[in-house]
């Protein structure tokens, strides 16, 4: 699977006027392969509220309990992986709505009591990944994980997963050629608030330990740091701005690289 791209989308920066799927499939007329991962917590939120049930985020993660859980493999796995299918398929792309339960792609346990159901990665299964990647089709996948580890007999087979962290496990896995973050913000800023291009790996450390990166940001640098075991540039770029993917994979993106290696 060389020249893979591993692209993750944030709930928070699909809407009626984001290129980012169209995107998608103008780079897949041209012959390059994409595995798409994408979150909707927001969305997850909006159905919890509707049904009265609170929310709880600890560093940018959701407390997940069983309704919590049963809300984000519907939502998530159903909902919104479809919309964004469908989407892709209605402007004549070919793609393929997947969770990380579908051929055990994804497997984990349960990461910590205290943020019940949620999961950390144990194992990739990428066997489904090539299937579909070979038959021509983007694979879009939901953040959900088999609870194959250390699973309680009572506890449920799946578990939530932050869908960055599940990014940046398949572009390890597969050993992308990059990994794209599309966020709601221009990239990684420093303490004055000015963009940083650039940061090798003890940058973003640094940056994490001091509480200037905080929040869900966290999580995205730590996907980054982990995916860089097996890949040569993480980026996090601003998915708001009117073609960014595309201007990304033109070389012409703004935003932060993370990398062993300064990219240009």
């Amino acid at each position: 699977m060389d020249g893979v791209i591993v692209v993750k989308i944030g709930g928070a920066t699909l809407g009626s006027h984001d290129t980012t799927l169209e995107d998608m499939v103008h780079l897949q007329q041209q012959g390059r392969q994409l595995v798409v991962v994408h979150g909707g917590a927001n969305k997850v939120t909006e159905w919890l509220t509707k049904q009265g049930t609170p929310t709880q985020f600890v560093h940018g993660e959701r407390v997940t309990d069983k309704v919590a859980l049963d809300m984000v493999t519907a939502v998530l796995g159903g909902l919104v992986n479809k919309e964004i299918v469908a989407t892709i398929n209605s402007m004549g792309g070919q793609a393929v709505g997947i969770c990380g339960v579908d051929g055990a792609l994804i497997q984990g346990r349960i990461r910590e009591k205290e943020m019940g159901y949620v999961g950390a990665v144990v194992k990739v299964n990428l066997a489904l990944l090539e299937v579909l990647l070979k038959a021509g089709y983007i694979p879009v996948v939901a953040p959900l994980s088999l609870h194959s580890f250390d699973r309680p007999s009572q506890a449920p087979p799946l578990l939530n997963v932050n869908g960055d962290t599940v990014a940046g496990e398949i572009a390890a896995a597969i050993g992308a050629e990059r990994l794209i973050f599309l966020t709601d913000v221009a990239g990684i800023c420093d303490q004055s608030g000015k963009l940083l291009a650039c940061l090798s790996p003890e940058e973003a450390e640094a940056l994490m330990a001091s509480g200037v990166a905080s929040g869900g940001m966290v999580v995205k640098i730590r996907a980054c740091l982990r995916a860089l075991s097996n890949v040569s540039t993480a980026r996090i770029i601003d998915g708001r701005q009117p073609h960014a993917l595309l201007r990304e994979m033109e070389g012409h993106g703004e935003g932060t690289t993370i990398g062993f290696v300064y990219q240009g």
